[in-house]
């Protein structure tokens, strides 16, 4: 049993980062036979990259994945610990699994991803839950197949969490959601330690995969037919600090763009690590998408001092309006947290400041929610539940102000569609998203799924475009 370690995952050591190549062991290849598999993800784009990694490689055993849990043979959570209502949803599972294993006491259920790496989670399984089979964490997911035989081998409680992040695994299978679309990971882990977030605690020191593997990976999609390739990583632009070479975020754009994949995204950035170098690339590229994800988390200087997060309301500014003037149509979203311990109504009214400047095209907005051994947990909270979501209530009113402003300028323009699937709400054929990452609504013929095409803005909602195919 291997337990997660907060102090030994704080460390950020100096240690050369090595590449492995993934392999699955030959006794490991039909465990799965004839058995079925459900997976329930929770969390960001990460997480759900990394389930595509882990369908692909209980597949690779021979298990087959089902839509109904209550029928699977393995049924594994991939947990998010990013938020208070992530953790609430993973529990409550659990506590739904703990029913359904007294019914059939076979099933085997696992749980994995950030949730796997808090010292407290795994506590709260060995004494509550003992259903649960096997856990594992972030930085080896790689060794599935042998954590789950070795369960499978003895029928005791597997947990295998490493609290030292250790080498890249490259090679790693993947069952694409998309035929598409495609995540592809380009640095892993984070070093920036903002107080109120646990991800540097639950992925790891930044290890930067080589660009000869991710343009590799890039390629061979191009290849294969994908349209939209979004680079993923907990801090994007830092790509590169970590290698030896001078080679940056900067770069390694201009050379995915080279490939000539049709779209490129990336997400999430900080605005710490975003250089004018990459400003100037976004704006050179036309298959770099002029959609950036840039969360700013408080308009006020004091609070994001206190979140540690290395800029200032004005830096924030500054760094917003120099993208706006060199990349012409540029779309930006943000998050943004309300309620951080101390956050004065003076505080609120700085971020409602820079939000009218800014005008949004999306925003993620949420209450701060203290996370297991963070220094923002040990900070004194005075406001009120009561207060922050009567504040909560007023950003959301003027953020979804700025975001029919902002789509209503869309209407009567024609918007280049990367068209995803058929509309499950029935009122219109299909849906797809815009090179600003708007989710367009519209008429027409299946033989556009999986094409980019143009589409006329004809009517304009909140959260939503409506059109018609442009001809």
């Amino acid at each position: 049993m291997q337990l997660p370690n907060y102090k030994e995952a704080s460390k950020r050591s100096r240690e050369k980062v090595e590449k492995e190549q993934y392999h699955l062991p030959v006794e490991d290849k039909n465990i799965g036979n004839n058995k079925t598999y459900y997976l329930k993800t929770y969390g960001c784009q990460m997480n759900e990259h990394d389930s595509e990694n882990i369908k692909a490689i209980l597949e690779e055993m021979g298990f087959q994945e089902i839509d109904n849990y209550e029928h699977a043979d393995l049924v594994l959570l991939n947990t998010c610990s990013i938020r208070e209502n992530a953790h609430n949803k993973a529990f409550g599972m659990l506590g739904r699994l703990k029913h359904l294993k007294q019914e059939r006491p076979d099933i085997v259920i696992g749980l994995c991803g950030c949730m796997a790496q808090e010292e407290g989670v795994v506590a709260e399984i060995l004494e509550r839950y003992p259903q649960v089979n096997f856990v594992f964490g972030t930085h080896n997911l790689h060794r599935l197949p042998i954590i789950l035989k070795k369960y499978l081998d003895t029928h005791k409680q597997e947990i295998e969490v490493f609290s030292k992040e250790g080498n890249l695994i490259e090679g790693m299978p993947v069952k694409r959601m998309s035929a598409y679309k495609a995540y592809v990971n380009i640095i892993y882990g984070c070093d920036k330690f903002c107080t109120y977030c646990i991800v540097p605690y639950t992925r790891g020191k930044q290890r930067s995969r080589r660009k000869e593997d991710i343009i590799k990976e890039v390629e061979t999609l191009v290849k294969e037919g994908y349209q939209e390739v979004t680079l993923l990583g907990q801090n994007v632009n830092a790509y590169g600090k970590d290698l030896e070479e001078e080679y940056g975020m900067e770069n390694l754009l201009e050379d995915i763009a080279k490939t000539n994949i049709p779209r490129i995204r990336f997400m999430t950035s900080h605005p710490w690590d975003f250089t004018d170098k990459m400003i100037e690339v976004i704006a050179k590229y036309p298959n770099i998408m002029k959609a950036i994800h840039l969360p700013v988390q408080s308009g006020s200087s004091r609070i994001l001092r206190k979140m540690g997060r290395r800029y200032t309301k004005e830096s924030y500014l500054e760094l917003f309006d120099k993208i706006k003037r060199t990349i012409p149509d540029v779309s930006i979203s943000t998050d943004i947290i309300v309620g951080f311990p101390g956050e004065t109504e003076e505080d609120f009214m700085d971020t409602l400041d820079l939000v009218k400047h800014c005008r949004f095209d999306n925003a993620f907005t949420f209450i701060y929610s203290p996370r297991e051994n963070t220094p923002a947990s040990r900070l004194v909270d005075n406001t009120s539940l009561e207060e922050k979501e009567d504040r909560l209530q007023r950003l959301n009113q003027i953020v979804n102000q700025y975001f029919l402003e902002n789509n209503q300028k869309k209407v009567g323009t024609v918007e280049r569609v990367l068209v995803e699937d058929h509309n499950e709400n029935g009122k219109t054929d299909l849906f797809g998203y815009t090179e600003s990452n708007k989710l367009i609504n519209f008429n027409g013929s299946a033989d556009y799924i999986g094409k980019i095409i143009p589409v006329k803005v004809t009517e304009t909602k909140t959260w939503s475009l409506d059109d018609e195919i442009y001809k």
